[in-house]
């Protein structure tokens, strides 16, 4: 297999060079037992997880080989272990668990964090909670 080399590599001008690399999962939908009323507890409620992560340029791929790649699948693994069989009360919880996860993996040079519950009020497209190292 030969090595992808783009047709115009190396006439990107200085000015347009990458500032920033970005992976995300968006909108994770599991249904999760969360809320501290009443009636939320022991009722699985439908939760949105996104995680975006900026990355140093040595940490996002620069060749076509899975090796080279920062593996999103990290990301939803780790939120599906991290609620498997558990319950909470505040979606802020949740959210800071999430950050200190991933903030703590090499290459990350800012994170954001965001859950949102879509049905909570029939007038609202969802209600939630962001960390953002920004």
């Amino acid at each position: 297999m030969t090595e992808f080399q783009p047709r115009l590599h190396g006439l990107v001008p200085p000015g347009l060079q990458p500032k920033t690399r970005r992976m995300m999962l968006e909108d994770f939908e599991l249904p999760l037992d969360i809320g501290f009323h009443d009636f939320e507890i022991g009722n699985p409620q439908r939760l949105l997880v996104t995680i975006e992560v900026w990355l140093d340029e040595a940490s996002f791929a620069d060749s076509d080989h899975v090796e080279r790649a920062w593996n999103y699948d990290f990301l939803r693994s780790t939120v599906i272990d991290l609620v498997h069989g558990r319950r909470f009360n505040l979606q802020e919880t949740l959210v800071r668990e999430i950050y200190g996860i991933v903030a703590a993996r090499k290459g990350v040079v800012a994170l954001k964090v965001s859950t949102r519950k879509p049905d909570v009020y029939p007038d609202c497209r969802s209600v939630g909670v962001e960390l953002a190292s920004f």
